[in-house]
């Protein structure tokens, strides 16, 4: 299959489906820190959704549409303008990908703000579902694509909120960064359990 990887620099989910055999590249207007800018396009991403993909797998900015960033819209119960129209330009990125001609699809995000009544996701997954000590609850939104399943369950008193995890709240400037790449333990599943053959 011809994947796209789109708002990935980490390569994490390119890597995985390359290792299946597929012919995968990530896509960010950064440069790419997985090492292979071979497989990476750097650019607008909404540029490309016309080549011929077969597969979307989608992480767009969620800073301005997520749950967690409610203190930050309502202000002592006033809405925030400017923050709400940079919500409202996510929202409408998000939808693009979300409603791009491909005909597999899957768009990732955090819990989103009910205000910009983005549509009912598929799925909700963990990383410790998948092999990793950490609790950080994840939604997808699936077109054409099966729920994953969960690969190596972490028992619930071993795992530690992403919230509270010293390595996801270290970084400085490249927190943010660190905190949006994809668990390995997720990207393996997808590239596994979406092994589709066109």
């Amino acid at each position: 299959m011809k994947v796209l990887v789109a708002c990935e620099e980490s390569q994490i989910v390119t890597k995985a489906f390359r290792a299946k055999g597929h012919e995968a590249y990530s896509c960010d207007i950064q440069d790419c820190s997985g090492g292979h800018p071979e497989w990476h396009i750097k650019d607008d991403v909404l540029k490309i959704l016309n080549f011929n993909w077969d597969m979307l797998i989608a992480h767009p900015p969620c800073i301005y549409l997520t749950k967690a960033s409610s203190n930050s819209l309502f202000k002592n119960g006033v809405l925030n303008e400017e923050r709400y129209r940079k919500g409202l330009a996510a929202k409408e990125f998000f939808m693009t990908l979300y409603n791009a001609p491909i005909k597999y699809k899957c768009i990732e995000n955090p819990t989103p703000l009910k205000i910009f009544e983005l549509p009912m996701y598929s799925q909700v997954i963990q990383p410790y579902d998948f092999g990793h000590p950490l609790s950080k609850r994840t939604l997808l939104w699936l077109i054409n694509l099966p729920g994953l399943m969960a690969t190596d369950v972490i028992r619930k008193d071993y795992v530690v909120s992403t919230r509270y995890s010293i390595f996801y709240n270290k970084g400085g400037n490249d927190r943010q960064r660190i905190r949006s790449r994809t668990f390995e333990g997720i990207a393996y599943a997808m590239a596994s359990q979406w092994n589709f053959k066109e």
